[in-house]
């Protein structure tokens, strides 16, 4: 399948590594040229080397803070200047830490508002005006799986990002006249540095190793294993094309049927 990707200019934000990294990837293989931002430089600029490398795509790669709105405007501005275009956004940032709720302080509250939900308003406040005024666009956030079916011990990933679900889907039907597409994808349990972090803490909360937190999880999806960062991506690579023109304003979740829910 044809996904009309090639030449199409696409931020993919905290993507030097894990599920970011595997939809830039994905990307960059269809032939989009990349603007890439994560917060560590070394990392992000092997991982940009490596998308060079492998799909011969112009990136560029920025280190930034996605919760700091001047350097989101600064990004965006450079993005700009070099590609002179801006087709998708694709806009990520790790989770809070995992706590019960007595244990959370308003600190805690307020710095997961600004990491799952200002840094996805920043990059729509900087970026839809640019698809409105093209007529064409994706903007693509990634939440969690626990917008769909909340996950103990996780009480600020649950609450913060279903915020950013309703933002989705209000814009989704102010920019939908525009031909600019917005939608949600929730990730279940996948494999990566974020997950291999959490179920090490749990492990040793528990006492236990982490396959046995594995496995746990494991147990809990009807395919019986966690999924890959290029699972996916597959899916935010094709909402990003032009195969996806009549989806908008839905989230959907990429989780191997864990969560247990009609919708």
């Amino acid at each position: 399948m044809q996904l009309g990707l090639k030449d199409r200019v696409a931020i993919v934000a905290a993507s030097s590594e894990g599920l970011g990294k595997a939809v830039a990837l994905g990307l960059g293989r269809e032939g989009a040229k990349l603007a890439l931002c994560a917060r560590t430089e070394s990392t992000l600029a092997a991982t940009a080397d490596e998308i060079r490398r492998e799909t011969g795509v112009e990136v560029l790669a920025q280190p930034l803070d996605v919760t700091a709105e001047d350097k989101v405007r600064s990004f965006v501005q450079a993005a700009l200047a070099q590609f002179g275009r801006l087709d998708v956004v694709v806009t990520n940032a790790g989770g809070p830490p995992s706590k019960p709720f007595a244990a959370t302080t308003v600190e805690d509250w307020q710095r997961a508002v600004q990491l799952n939900l200002m840094s996805t308003l920043y990059f729509a406040r900087e970026t839809l005006p640019v698809m409105h005024k093209a007529k064409w666009g994706r903007f693509i956030t990634i939440t969690s799986i626990a917008v769909k079916q909340p996950i103990d011990g996780l009480v600020l990933s649950n609450a913060v990002r279903e915020a950013t679900v309703g933002l989705v889907k209000t814009l989704s039907n102010e920019y939908g006249s525009d031909n600019v597409l917005i939608n949600n994808v929730c990730p279940g349990f996948t494999r990566t540095a974020r997950l291999d972090d959490l179920s090490g803490r749990l492990a040793a909360s528990e006492g236990v190793e982490p396959a046995e937190i594995h496995r746990r999880w494991s147990s809990q999806i009807p395919l019986r294993r966690l999924g890959t960062p290029e699972e996916f991506a597959n899916l935010v690579v094709f909402l990003a094309s032009e195969r996806a023109s009549y989806i908008t304003g839905t989230s959907i979740a990429v989780d191997g049927g864990f969560a247990k829910g009609v919708f």
